[in-house]
């Protein structure tokens, strides 16, 4: 239902939508020229700008000067962002355990380093690089920031050679943009472990952004996939194609006894499945893939698992631009989907933080930055 407050899921609606920060910033320069049958770049543009840690309410819309990309950047106009689990943990410092005084340098200690939070983006290209051969103004891209943010504005760069690609065919840039920090992550994870017919996987998180994808790209290798979630949704992992679902609410799947050595891969989304805890839930040889890790697996799980003749895995950072050019053509054919719980108007980014820190959200919360 569209509204002028935007479109949010009906409260009584069983499932979510599936579908086939005052900054500181640098003085204000010109913009880039417009480029013909585009519209133009403004000097100053808007962006979310959250110049403290806290609550939802620290987030702001104000103005910044707009971004000029460098020789071999773009600037992508953003049509549509995400509010994910990662702006929750920049924005309210909520750091996995021991892991603080690791990121200050990178987040910031006393006041973000990163005032624009935002990883991901779907938007078009609106000017480019003298030195930019693979994009061209007015092309529908897709792009990943990660660690970078900004993508909560009106504009951002990012290098030719970055994690960006073009648009999914078919997809809305809310669609599209619902696909990336999900799909990123779930296939930098699952790309370096063999899963296929009779492998067994285990995603705890199912619902979430990450564990959402990562259910539908298991499944669709063959894999017969356990999804750990709330009995609430239950129907919608299934019909992204896990076979067993277990409500955590009732059930602690770690202390099943009839799970022992059960799974070839654990994909644990949630940070409660610790390599201590669900060592004895895998298969010999089988791998915890630790979307989630706090400092004592991030140092020490990885030397355990070798002893013990298993993997555990706390991914690679980046994809690189061909495998964001593998996550659309995923998305082209239908075999990732979309999952879209609430999408918010721009003005509304401090609801949709608000949303995302009742650690209920189903899938992607997205934000619609500009119209399309």
């Amino acid at each position: 239902m569209h509204t002028t407050e935007g479109r949010r899921a009906e409260a009584s609606a069983p499932e979510p939508t599936t579908r086939a920060e005052p900054a500181s910033a640098p003085a204000s320069r010109p913009g880039p020229a417009p480029q013909a049958g585009l519209e133009p770049v403004p000097p100053i543009m808007r962006a979310a700008i959250a110049d403290r840690f806290g609550p939802p309410e620290v987030v702001r819309i104000g103005e910044t000067p707009t971004p000029t990309p460098g020789p071999r950047e773009l600037l992508v106009r953003v049509r549509a962002t995400t509010v994910s689990i990662a702006d929750h943990r920049l924005r309210a410092r909520d750091i996995p355990r021991g892991l603080g005084l690791l990121v200050a340098a990178k987040i910031g200690l006393r006041r973000p380093r990163t005032p624009v939070l935002g990883m991901d983006a779907a938007g078009v290209v609106a000017a480019v690089g003298a030195e930019v051969t693979r994009f061209a103004p007015g092309d529908e891209v897709i792009l990943m920031r990660g660690q970078d943010f900004g993508c909560h504005a009106e504009f951002v760069v990012i290098a030719e050679d970055g994690e960006v690609a073009r648009k999914p065919a078919g997809l809305s840039f809310e669609e599209a943009a619902a696909i990336v920090f999900g799909g990123h992550t779930a296939l930098r994870f699952l790309e370096g472990v063999a899963i296929g017919p009779g492998s067994e996987v285990l995603v705890n998180g199912a619902s979430g952004a990450v564990g959402s994808a990562a259910v539908q790209l298991a499944a669709d290798r063959g894999a017969t996939v356990t999804a750990v979630t709330s009995g609430r949704n239950e129907a919608l992992v299934r019909s992204l194609g896990a076979s067993r679902v277990i409500d955590h609410a009732r059930e602690d799947f770690l202390a099943d006894p009839e799970a022992r050595s059960r799974y070839d891969v654990i994909v644990e989304c949630v940070g409660n499945a610790s390599f201590r805890r669900s060592r004895h839930l895998l298969r010999p040889g089988g791998t915890l893939l630790l979307v989630i890790v706090d400092l004592r697996d991030l140092l020490t799980a990885a030397r355990r698992a070798r002893r013990a003749g298993l993997v555990a895995d706390a991914g690679p950072e980046r994809l690189g631009p061909d495998g964001m050019s593998r996550l659309a053509a995923l998305a082209e054919s239908g075999v990732l989907r979309p999952v879209i719980d609430r999408t918010y108007a721009f003005d509304e980014i401090v609801d949709a933080h608000r949303y995302v820190d009742t650690g209920h959200k189903r899938g992607n919360v997205v934000v619609l930055v500009s119209d399309e």
